[in-house]
């Protein structure tokens, strides 16, 4: 409905009504934006635009012309996030979503093609069992047992709905769906920080898959949290080949071979610590070591990190809509112009992509 996509923008913005209506040139009152939210009253097409212009969204979002609405958002936080952060992100994944459903339905794809490879979702009886779910995802999905170079990309690849973009720094990531009109299938989505390093970003998308693929009923919130966590090692750390990487058993390990270690599996330092712990390849003495000596400091400030800071949030970014939005165009399907809105760059930046440089 307009009346939340018009709540939604103005707590994204930060705005009070007053803020919005001195920010419309007081083209209509506060009372009026008010009656607005509350679906009292419709905005005139006149006061949209102003209100689209003023919020900083599209003329399309407001309108609400496809109708979807987001369920079940679970934030990933550091601390609790704020209205404002949770509106912003809210609002961003929903216009996002809005122009993904439109360049599908001009390919006439599938929006709904996510096949989960544990249905239903598994109930477990505790948090360690999250380390067989995540064997058994790999095997469903022909992973094998090795590193996997691309979690992005594979998430897409399976049909979920993956948006890398800048959150707020308290929010690392979060999974929600994407219900539709009409009896249609709704649609999963995971959003991921990109101001984190890689080595989180992955880690978080895998956190999220978990959340997808575990019962929230069989365990408590803290212990899914601490499942979706042995689930995330597990996947992107298969024991045993990081078995057979650095031994059944170590004592002491050295900056060096944890820093390969990390390239290897692009994972965070300390993740890669606390997954050997796990598979009891070092002591809990030898972990804690580990952070007061070599690793000190790895909780916070990640060493050697895979992208450089002028890098950060380029590589391994969701790049199917993107893909989608060129493939139409190449075939004439949309504009130049129609091409440049959905992918929010300067027609003149699409037209290189379309032509190169």
């Amino acid at each position: 409905m307009i009346a939340d996509r018009v709540r939604l923008a103005r707590r994204k913005a930060g705005y009070s009504l007053r803020d919005l209506s001195i920010a419309m040139d007081n083209k209509v009152t506060a009372q009026a934006i008010g009656k607005y939210e509350r679906g009292e009253s419709i905005p005139s097409s006149g006061v949209l635009l102003a209100l689209s212009k003023a919020l900083g969204v599209s003329l399309s979002y407001l309108m609400d012309t496809q109708g979807i609405e987001l369920s079940g958002v679970e934030f990933r936080t550091k601390a609790n996030t704020s209205a404002r952060d949770r509106a912003q992100v809210e609002t961003e994944v929903l216009e996002w979503i809005e122009r993904y459903l439109q360049i599908e339905r001009v390919l006439e794809l599938d929006s709904a093609h996510w096949k989960c490879p544990i249905a239903p979702p598994r109930k477990l009886s505790n948090p360690d069992d999250a380390e067989k779910l995540a064997e058994e995802v790999r095997e469903k999905w022909d992973l094998g047992r090795d590193p996997i170079p691309n979690m992005t990309e594979l998430l897409e690849e399976k049909g979920l709905k993956v948006l890398t973009v800048p959150l707020a720094e308290r929010v690392s990531g979060f999974t929600c769906l994407v219900k539709r009109p009409e009896e249609q299938a709704d649609l999963p989505v995971i959003v991921v920080n990109d101001r984190f390093p890689l080595e989180r970003r992955r880690l978080t998308l895998a956190h999220e898959l978990a959340h997808r693929l575990i019962d929230t009923d069989s365990l408590s919130d803290k212990e899914e949290e601490k499942a979706a966590n042995v689930f995330a090692g597990a996947f992107l750390m298969p024991r045993d080949h990081l078995r057979n990487e650095v031994g059944r058993h170590r004592n002491a390990l050295g900056y060096k071979e944890l820093i390969y270690l990390k390239r290897i599996y692009r994972v965070s330092g300390a993740a890669l610590l606390v997954r050997l712990r796990q598979l009891e390849v070092i002591g809990e003495s030898t972990l804690v070591y580990a952070f007061q000596s070599i690793a000190r400091g790895w909780r916070t400030k990640e060493p050697n990190e895979l992208e450089l800071p002028e890098e950060r949030g380029q590589r391994e970014r969701a790049r199917r809509f993107e893909r989608l939005c060129y493939r139409a165009l190449a075939e004439g399907l949309i504009s130049l112009s129609k091409a440049a809105e959905l992918l929010r760059l300067p027609v003149a930046d699409v037209e290189t992509g379309l032509k190169g440089p």
